[in-house]
């Protein structure tokens, strides 16, 4: 839901943390992705960066899904 992620970002301070730092690398495996040929620190790189950006995902997805737990017993703050 998207209005529940965006409640969050205005009003979450470490979900806010954790989409930037997702964007963050997500941006970095794009610069990588369009390189021709990888290093092999490069490709090191690209499979580090992958699993944490999965880590990422899932902290806010969890997030979320309390979120909206919350939302649905009525107990937004």
């Amino acid at each position: 839901m998207l209005a529940s992620r965006d409640h969050l970002l205005a009003t979450h301070e470490q979900f806010r943390k954790l989409v930037q730092e997702h964007t963050q690398y997500e941006q970095r495996l794009s610069s990588l992705t369009h390189k021709r040929y990888l290093t092999d620190d490069e490709k090191l790189e690209e499979v580090r960066l992958k699993k944490l950006k999965l880590r990422l995902k899932d902290q806010m997805e969890s997030i979320e899904r309390q979120y909206k737990d919350h939302v649905s017993h009525g107990q937004v703050a």
